[in-house]
């Protein structure tokens, strides 16, 4: 190959992948974490979570809401109910416990968090489904501070 030809051949695959990298982002500039928003523990949890992620990686939006449905379409009902989900940027949806290391990777320092929960899977969806079947009693624990957040205002704000 001549040397201008490969000089030619470098430019095309830059602008391949160029071009890659704005499809892999239209419409999922974010990832979107959906969560309960009748769940007072639920908008707390979340809360702490989207003042970690510093970087505004994560959307939140509220497991009632009609782009909840279109997220997760074709998902059961029961199954979208009973569980906080996360949906990448590449559009592949993790629940529970599953979801754990993927929004670890997400967030400022969740590296180590990240590794753990993907060595120990079993475990993170177990401590996960422990906290979701006490979550009534954690929103109690914490009374009004968990009733009052609003996740929802909290990323908007942080959007602009």
């Amino acid at each position: 190959m001549h040397e201008s030809e490969r000089g030619d051949a470098a430019s095309i695959l830059w602008t391949c992948l160029s071009h890659v990298g704005r499809f892999y982002t239209v419409g999922m500039e974010r990832a979107v974490i959906l969560f309960d928003n009748d769940c007072g523990f639920c908008r707390w949890s979340l809360s702490k979570i989207l003042a970690w992620d510093r970087h505004g990686r994560l959307r939140p939006v509220g497991l009632q809401s009609p782009e909840a449905d279109d997220l997760l379409k074709g998902m059961d009902p029961e199954r979208k109910r009973a569980s906080w989900h996360l949906v990448a940027r590449d559009g592949r949806t993790y629940s529970g416990g599953q979801a754990v290391a993927h929004l670890a990777r997400l967030v400022p320092g969740g590296a180590p968090i990240a590794v753990l929960a993907g060595a120990v899977p079993r475990t993170t969806d177990r401590a996960y489904r422990w906290v979701a079947r006490h979550r009534d009693r954690l929103g109690r624990a914490l009374g009004e501070r968990a009733c009052s957040v609003d996740p929802a205002k909290r990323a908007s704000a942080s959007a602009l």
